[in-house]
């Protein structure tokens, strides 16, 4: 994910965080089948439905070969943000009905495991490789250091002032290589356990787009109240 891209997602992420729980300041129950909450409530549909192209062209050999999936994919990223961004829009923090309740719910996961394994394992991937590049420094600096005091004892040539434990920086070493292993040990521990991202996002996905196709039947079914 570029600079650009990154930014642009966190702050339509930002939006979502801020919009969603709104409903405690402020609600508007008929908004969602006004004119605004409707075209509202059709963009986000749409953009979800759009983000499908993104698992076709993975998936179907015709359109792997013909579509470029770094670009698909940073499209999926933004219409999913965008997407979520206008269905908080949409209503107008209207959380009464149990479909409406599992539609936020399922979208905001879609959003928040797509930003985790397209952005923030990433991150931590990057992190863990920065830190043992820092852990290797640390290990041959105290290999040498050992080294060069083995070499005096054994010459006899080490002098008094290295012969004090005080002069010696091993001990700062050693807690400082203890404390880079742990760092490591850490992130490596919350990778493995943010790498099920992808099976929380496709579940999420599935549960989404049959709320969805319902949702959208049941506005159909009942009526648009702006068209009238």
């Amino acid at each position: 994910m570029g600079v650009n891209e990154r930014r642009t997602v966190g702050t339509l992420l930002i939006l979502v965080a801020l919009f969603a729980p709104g409903f405690v300041l402020h609600s508007a129950p008929r908004f969602p089948g006004s004119f605004a909450g409707g075209m509202l409530g059709i963009a986000s549909t749409l953009l979800f439905v759009v983000l499908l192209a993104y698992s076709l062209a993975r998936r179907l050999p015709l359109l792997k070969r013909r579509v470029a999936l770094g670009a698909t994919l940073s499209f999926h990223v933004y219409a999913g943000a965008a997407g979520a961004v206008f269905g908080i829009l949409h209503t107008g923090h209207k959380y009464q009905s149990p479909l409406g309740i599992a539609l936020v719910v399922a979208m905001l996961t879609i959003v928040l495991s797509g930003f985790i394994g397209r952005y923030y394992l990433a991150h931590i991937g990057t992190d863990i490789g920065d830190q043992r590049q820092e852990l290797g420094a640390l290990r041959t600096r105290y290999d040498t250091i050992a080294s060069t005091i083995a070499v005096a004892q054994q010459g006899g040539a080490i002098s008094a002032a290295m012969a004090r434990p005080s002069s010696v920086p091993i001990p700062a070493l050693v807690a400082a290589i203890a404390d880079q292993e742990y760092a490591i040990g850490r992130r490596e521990a919350l990778k493995r356990s943010l790498a099920r991202w992808v099976v929380v996002h496709i579940v999420a996905a599935l549960v989404l787009y049959p709320l969805l196709a319902l949702h959208v039947w049941n506005g159909i079914y009942y009526g648009l109240r702006w068209l009238r």
